[in-house]
């Protein structure tokens, strides 16, 4: 099974990091996010991916050309050639595909562009900026259970402030301090998809998570995997599953970062 990840987009909103290199490239740990992304993945054993890149996609394939490289023993022999061998490496067993899917394709016309690399296959599909401890293996379980078109999977957003209850003449009928019942599931990120959502896409300008999962959710082929894992994080709430990039600085994200991935459920918003 395959795996595609979006890697197109500008990243504005950190944009002190992204005027240099595309988002997934940003590095966490002194490698990129989409790096720890691939790795979750091969955890459950998918090693083959498809990146849809965009903005400053040169750099993602010159990242991947040296990758093999830097993570082998080399000897560079100038006595015969300038030639080049390589003994022991240590990269991980992946096949990579990265495709231009142009700098402002929306991310439906992006996953239309690979088709042509996923041919018949389910596949899985995630964001490059967004890494989750949940189980991929799982997912793939539920999405073969139920036979439609399409899984996503659903975390609850916590209700971080109280709740007022206001009447029609502007008055404060009530309030509460935010309690479970106030969550609400949002979209983590992580899907399965069969082949035939490409049915569903059209030209560069579709945004997938708009009329593509609408129409999928009207007809009844849309199912949600329900992560409910909690975390245990360094931070005044229990749980960080999304998290406003305007709170947090690039320094502190790096800060953060460094516990294991595993342990950690992100999505830097677009």
């Amino acid at each position: 099974m395959k795996a595609v990840i979006l890697a197109g987009g500008y990243g504005t909103r950190i944009s002190e990091e992204s005027q240099y290199k595309p988002k997934p490239m940003i590095e966490v740990g002194g490698m990129p996010i989409l790096w720890h992304i691939m790795k979750e993945y091969s955890v459950y054993g998918i090693n083959d991916f498809v990146i849809c890149a965009g903005y400053k996609q040169y750099m993602i394939k010159e990242w991947f050309n040296n990758y093999f490289l830097n993570t082998s023993d080399v000897t560079f022999d100038m006595t015969d050639g300038n030639k080049v061998i390589l003994h022991e490496q240590h990269s991980e067993p992946w096949r990579v595909t990265v495709v231009d899917t142009g700098e402002n394709t929306m991310t439906g016309g992006r996953i239309k562009r690979i088709q042509k690399y996923i041919g018949d296959e389910t596949f899985c599909m995630t964001y490059g900026d967004g890494v989750c401890d949940v189980d991929i293996s799982e997912i793939i379980k539920f999405h073969r259970s139920h036979g439609k078109l399409a899984t996503l999977t659903s975390v609850l957003l916590d209700q971080s402030k109280g709740v007022l209850n206001i009447g029609g003449d502007n008055a404060v009928q009530s309030f509460r301090e935010k309690s479970k019942e106030d969550s609400a599931p949002i979209n983590a990120g992580y899907m399965v998809l069969e082949p035939e959502i490409f049915d569903y896409l059209d030209g560069d300008e579709c945004i997938f998570e708009q009329a593509p999962l609408e129409k999928l959710a009207e007809e009844g082929q849309l199912m949600s995997y329900r992560h409910l894992h909690k975390l245990r994080l360094p931070l005044p709430v229990p749980v960080l599953h999304f998290w406003p990039r305007r709170l947090l600085s690039y320094r502190f994200l790096q800060k953060f970062l460094q516990l294991p991935h595993q342990y950690l459920c992100l999505h830097l918003l677009q």
